[in-house]
């Protein structure tokens, strides 16, 4: 009876872990914050630092206007 049990319990915890990503606080040098779902990434070539917003919209800014990357 008790191995059904912890193998559901098991199971449910690393589905919910799973599930978790971090957010981070994007502050831009004009003061606008930004909240993103997960890490923002930066792409060295365009200069632009793309991420996805708690709407779940994947966006994208200019690097040069981040002034601060905070995890949240």
């Amino acid at each position: 009876m008790k191995k059904p049990f912890l193998f559901f319990f098991a199971g449910a915890m690393l589905m919910a872990l799973a599930g978790c990503s971090s957010s981070y606080v994007m502050t831009t040098k004009s003061g606008q914050t930004i909240v993103t779902n997960g890490k923002p990434q930066l792409d060295k070539e365009t200069g632009m630092t793309s991420y996805v917003d708690q709407d779940g919209n994947e966006r994208q800014i200019n690097s040069n206007d981040v002034a601060q990357l905070i995890k949240n």
